[in-house]
């Protein structure tokens, strides 16, 4: 049964990662992803159902279009795969339950956001809604007490205000933008999953990842240049989502 489960996910997995790639797409071009047909971003031909298929229908016409020719990206077959095993070790992490339901839309967000990010350097407000709005429909199902609750609110609310405040300051000393208003509502939302330890982490190892990437980039390039930092948020929160517990303990351990 473990096996068939397993299966299942990565499966639904790499539906929801061609679902979620689409979504981001359209969310950047201001389309809507509820109606109108999938098409070829080339020339603009409707997809069948034949050319749906994650993953497969990229294998099978050689990574390209079927009607035109042209060749498609390599991120939709990664993407659809990534997204499959996240699935995979979200199920396998919280078992069938609630708790499972609502961490699964906060990592669907999470690579909604991080591919609008990549693409366009914006962060969708509609996605910082449907996570609040799954934590909340899930909190009646997984009480713990009001005060997880009121610890989890303080640590979206301490962590997003103090980001606010930080960037405002560093704006005014480098005179130009330095955090984008979506990387904070991030952090905030971020909280009410993780509270205070887990958010805390969360923004160390984005920021890690964040600096090493910029110190490479600049290197290779040259120079600094601006980059996205929500996917390194996303990918941090979605780290401690997962497996927060077992790092901050192995963390603490260190310091015994």
């Amino acid at each position: 049964m473990l096996i068939f489960f397993t299966v299942a996910a990565f499966v639904f997995g790499t539906c929801m990662g061609s679902f979620l790639n689409c979504a981001a797409y359209r969310i950047v071009r201001g389309e809507s992803f509820f109606r109108g047909r999938s098409r070829c971003t080339s020339c603009g031909h409707d997809l069948a159902a034949r050319d749906l298929v994650p993953v497969l229908s990229w294998l099978s016409t050689d990574g390209k279009c079927r009607y035109c020719g042209e060749k498609i990206s390599v991120r939709y077959p990664l993407t659809e795969i990534a997204f499959g095993i996240i699935t995979v070790l979200c199920l396998l992490r919280f078992d069938l339950t609630v708790l499972c339901l609502r961490n699964y839309i906060f990592l669907c967000v999470l690579f909604v956001l991080t591919l609008t990010d990549i693409d366009d350097m914006i962060i969708p407000d509609g996605c910082h809604i449907v996570a609040v709005a799954a934590w909340i429909l899930a909190e009646p199902f997984i009480f713990t007490g009001w005060g997880h609750v009121i610890s989890h609110i303080a640590a979206g609310l301490v962590f997003g205000g103090g980001l606010l405040g930080l960037s405002l300051i560093l704006d005014k000393i480098m005179g130009r933008d330095t955090l984008g208003g979506g990387d904070i509502k991030l952090t905030a939302v971020s909280g009410l999953y993780l509270g205070f330890i887990g958010t805390l982490f969360m923004l160390i190892i984005a920021c890690l990842c964040g600096l090493l990437f910029n110190l490479i980039k600049s290197r290779h390039s040259g120079e600094g240049t601006a980059f996205p930092f929500g996917p390194w948020i996303a990918a941090a929160a979605a780290i401690m989502l997962m497996y927060g517990e077992p790092l901050v303990n192995w963390y603490q351990n260190l310091l015994i």
